[in-house]
């Protein structure tokens, strides 16, 4: 199992960019013994993240990057993913369970990260750039 992993990666406002992430967290999760249904969890609600990032916090500002840092250990895995946006109130996000907003292909991110992480927090105002 061995001791805790760290990385950090700063990356390009670029969706395709989500992918190289995601898997080498995913193989830091596999060394420390975490099932498939944790890695799904992580991976799911990584990728709502860095691309919440790169979209919405970034506007696909291909010059603006998103800092990804992480720490996996037997335990607990602790993720950051910090863009160059203007903040975030996630109280302003519509209620994507209310019935005008079930057929709308986006809008579900911030729920989907609350319902598979233990503890999801967002930083209303603007972070220096990774």
């Amino acid at each position: 199992m061995g001791p805790t992993r760290s990385h950090n990666f700063v990356i390009p406002s670029q969706l395709d960019r989500i992918t190289s992430v995601i898997e080498s967290i995913a193989s830091d999760m596999v060394t420390h013994g975490y099932g498939e249904k944790v890695q799904f969890a992580v991976r799911l609600a990584l990728e709502e993240a860095i691309s919440n990032a790169i979209r919405h916090g970034n506007k696909g500002d291909p010059k603006k990057t998103v800092g990804i840092d992480y720490d996996v250990d037997p335990q607990r895995i602790i993720i950051t993913v910090c863009d160059q946006g203007p903040g975030f109130k996630p109280d302003t996000v519509p209620d994507p369970t209310l019935e005008e907003n079930l057929t709308r292909p986006c809008g579900r991110g911030v729920m989907l990260m609350k319902a598979y992480m233990d503890e999801v927090s967002f930083n209303q105002q603007a972070m220096p750039s990774p």
